[in-house]
């Protein structure tokens, strides 16, 4: 499985390329960021982050699209870019028929060093060594992309066989649910009490009258 990363937002975006399989050693393809000036037009940054994803994709190739989730932050400004970036990554990968995946940053970093509340300093280090790099990848936007990539490769296999159960389950729901419907369909009409003919009503009454 090769594996895009995304790490959103506007002024730094980070994005990385692992691929690999749960369970066995995993390998770095590429890591950088796409950068656009903070002073430019919004509609043009976001232009910019369209066309550095697109350029990684054509590059790369990946199998999925892994992009971590916005959340709330006191910022709002700083959110609102996040996921107006989030927004165009998923858009690229979409545009493609890539399957595209979220991940919360506590999820990321309890993937990859065990704990919700790791730093970025603990994060790049473990990216560094699941990755048998040299040194931590500069700036910690793309250690965190590398981190969203490594996260989905260890998480998909859980996350398929959860979603074959719930599939599963679905199907026996409505597999039931129509066997139900036919069983009723097929079920004998109560008969409805038979009409006693003209003489057999007549000699009913008047035994009744004696």
């Amino acid at each position: 499985m090769r594996v895009l990363g995304v790490d959103p937002g506007l002024t730094r975006c980070g994005v990385g390329v692992v691929e690999g399989v749960a369970g066995r050693p995993l390998t770095m393809r590429g890591v950088g960021v796409v950068r656009t000036p903070p002073d430019a037009d919004i509609g043009h940054r976001l232009v910019a982050i369209e066309v550095g994803l697109e350029a990684w994709l054509d590059e790369h190739r990946p199998d999925v699209v892994a992009v971590e989730r916005v959340f709330s932050q006191h910022n709002v400004s700083t959110v609102m870019g996040t996921a107006q970036a989030s927004a165009v990554a998923m858009l690229c990968a979409a545009r493609r028929g890539l399957p595209v995946v979220l991940h919360t940053p506590s999820e990321v970093k309890a993937a990859v060093t065990g704990s919700g509340r790791a730093d970025k300093a603990q994060v790049g280090a473990m990216v560094t060594r699941l990755l048998r790099l040299d040194a931590p990848p500069k700036p910690a936007d793309a250690a965190d992309a590398l981190a969203l990539a490594i996260c989905h490769i260890w998480r998909a296999p859980a996350q398929n066989r959860l979603q074959q159960a719930v599939a599963l389950h679905a199907a026996t729901r409505a597999s039931n649910a129509t066997a139900a419907t036919r069983g009723a369909g097929n079920a004998p009409a109560p008969s409805a009490p038979s009409a006693l003919s003209a003489p057999s009503a007549q000699k009913a009454l008047k035994g009744r009258n004696r």
